[in-house]
């Protein structure tokens, strides 16, 4: 590989600034995270999206969430078959090696990855629904909640959809035989949880109503 470059001077800098600071302040706690490894309590699955600040929501530290990215916070079904599955191995080793007690799902407003799946259902992103698309494929997974949406005969929003994702993603993560499992045994609890970026605020999904309610 010929054609990587050094990091632009403004990340070095931002870098270097961490390293006198946040780092230097805070060395014995960094060296107990290298020397004992990982025990983060939550795993979290959000959106690729760089305005969700999944650390800064929840004041957390180095070391309590274990985090994992992907376009519109989408968990996959349980599908063994197949070549890659990156999300479907986070998640496995969340809950069989790390043994967090809690996996959470966070969904947001203004997602771009939903209105792109919004989008193709209204035939309004060709682009997106040719086969040599990675991001049409894998936000299709969105397809059930629009269904379920769809059936009410009710008008859909990005909104809608954006919760959807939340629910699809709970429902997908329970096929898993690892996480059926941890949650029957009560050793693993799920939360889908959803919010506003310009309001601050954050809604929790409520199985009971299926609805999503303020926290």
């Amino acid at each position: 590989m010929d054609k990587a470059k050094p990091l632009p001077a403004y990340l070095v800098q931002r870098y270097e600034g961490w390293k006198a600071t946040g780092y230097a302040e805070n060395k014995a706690w960094y060296r107990r995270l290298a020397d004992e490894g990982q025990r983060p309590r939550a795993m979290i699955v959000s959106c690729c999206d760089s305005r969700v600040h999944v650390t800064s929501i929840f004041g957390a530290d180095q070391g309590e969430f274990f985090l994992h990215r992907n376009i519109a916070n989408l968990v996959p079904p349980f599908e063994p078959e197949g070549d890659y599955h990156g999300t479907s191995a986070a998640v496995e080793y969340a809950v069989t090696a790390l043994n967090v007690t809690h996996l959470i799902v966070l969904g947001h407003s203004s997602c771009g990855g939903v209105k792109g799946f919004h989008d193709m259902c209204k035939g309004h992103a060709p682009e997106l629904s040719e086969g040599s698309s990675f991001v049409g494929k894998w936000i299709s997974l969105l397809k059930p909640g629009y269904e379920k949406l769809e059936a009410k005969a009710v008008e859909i929003t990005d909104r809608d959809l954006e919760k959807e994702a939340v629910v699809v993603s709970l429902n997908n993560l329970m096929t898993f035989p690892f996480v059926q499992e941890a949650v029957n045994s009560e050793q693993l609890s799920l939360h889908g949880l959803w919010t506003d970026i310009g309001e601050g605020s954050l809604e929790y999904y409520d199985a009971a109503s299926d609805t999503f309610q303020p926290v």
